[in-house]
């Protein structure tokens, strides 16, 4: 009894953001919750099996807490691990994890707990979209990215080899656990690469954000910086939750980052370093054209370097431009790219592919 009441004294401390989205959850924000996940979960789910699905590099360090919080809160509880990285977003992962769930006999009314980085958050959601055509599932990020990005507004998914993320659907998470902590487990290059979003965030939405990151040392308001950026995305999310409109802003850097990381084949560069170098191109080709404050991408690329992130690539832009046009955001008669026109502030633009063509100056 002291333990549960204890328990749900430190769960009244966490912070929560809530997401009015079609289907309304909370987002669980705090240190050392982790071990609170499985009470979170009981009072949002009544089933009777927890599948946690994690890779081999989380699963060492967080899946333990997790699966013993979970069996306290009543839960059977099995464990799906899988080999970290890109590559594994895809079928070949995809279909284990539907027969695991079936060799567990996981029913409708069970959850699936997403323990990792945004790769394990949009298979676990695809998962849970999909198999016997939905049930709930959770996010617990424990990556910059993931918590500040891609754990938030129901986009899940898989790549294949004609693009990245262009199997999936949009399905919400009952429930997103962001536990602090876990960022300090992360390597300087992966804690960049969420920043890599952090910064976007600030440059469509909040010029308080971006300047709070500005000279990358801001250890002691992490907590803050995490926060903010959940609401930026949280209320975009509540306004366009099937990317009509506005939620098209959050693609700032994405055309030709998700081109670069094409062209590499998903290796040797990170999401968040690939989006950092579609921005400073289209911020800089912008700037170039009059679309933006003067000084700008000189600004964007100094925030970018103070974050350990990179600004420019060697491949050639006719390249990208072909890589780009494969996107998922292409549209049949064109596409959208999102410029920002100052920090803070951002615009879509609709483009023909001649006008595209014509914009990277090609």
């Amino acid at each position: 009894m002291n333990k549960n009441t204890n328990v749900q004294s430190t769960i009244d401390k966490i912070d929560k953001i809530h997401v009015n989205a079609s289907s309304p959850y909370d987002i669980f924000i705090g240190k050392g919750i982790l071990k609170n996940s499985g009470t979170i979960v009981r009072k949002l789910n009544k089933g009777e099996n927890a599948v946690i699905i994690t890779d081999d590099n989380v699963d060492k360090l967080y899946s333990q807490v997790v699966l013993d919080s979970l069996k306290d809160a009543g839960y059977k509880v099995s464990k799906f691990v899988f080999p970290h990285g890109e590559p594994s977003k895809s079928h070949k992962v995809l279909m284990p994890i539907y027969e695991f769930l079936a060799e567990h006999s996981v029913t409708r009314s069970d959850v699936l707990i997403g323990l990792g980085g945004g790769i394990t958050g949009d298979m676990t959601g695809f998962a849970a979209a999909s198999y016997l055509r939905g049930l709930d599932f959770v996010q617990i990020p424990t990556t910059l990215l993931a918590q500040v990005d891609s754990s938030v507004g129901g986009k899940t998914g898989i790549d294949i080899a004609a693009g990245k993320n262009l199997v999936g659907a949009f399905k919400q998470p009952i429930a997103v656990i962001c536990d602090i902590n876990t960022l300090s487990t992360l390597s300087q290059e992966i804690f960049a690469d969420g920043m890599a979003e952090v910064i976007k965030h600030g440059m469509i939405r909040s010029e308080k954000l971006f300047d709070m990151v500005f000279k990358g040392d801001f250890d002691e308001k992490i907590l803050d910086v995490v926060k903010q950026n959940i609401l930026i995305k949280a209320r975009v999310v509540e306004n366009d939750e099937k990317e009509k409109g506005e939620r098209m802003q959050l693609n700032f850097g994405h055309t030709l980052g998700h081109a670069i990381e094409r062209y590499y084949n998903y290796t040797s560069i990170t999401h968040g370093q690939a989006v950092a170098i579609g921005m400073s191109i289209f911020t800089n080709l912008a700037e170039r054209q009059g679309l933006c404050e003067k000084g700008l991408h000189e600004k964007l690329c100094k925030c970018l370097e103070n974050n350990k992130l990179p600004i420019k690539t060697n491949i050639n832009i006719e390249e990208l431009y072909e890589f780009s046009l494969k996107d998922k955001k292409r549209l049949s008669n064109g596409i959208n790219i999102i410029l920002c026109t100052n920090v803070g502030k951002c615009i879509t633009k609709n483009l023909t592919i001649n006008e595209y063509k014509k914009f990277l100056q090609i």
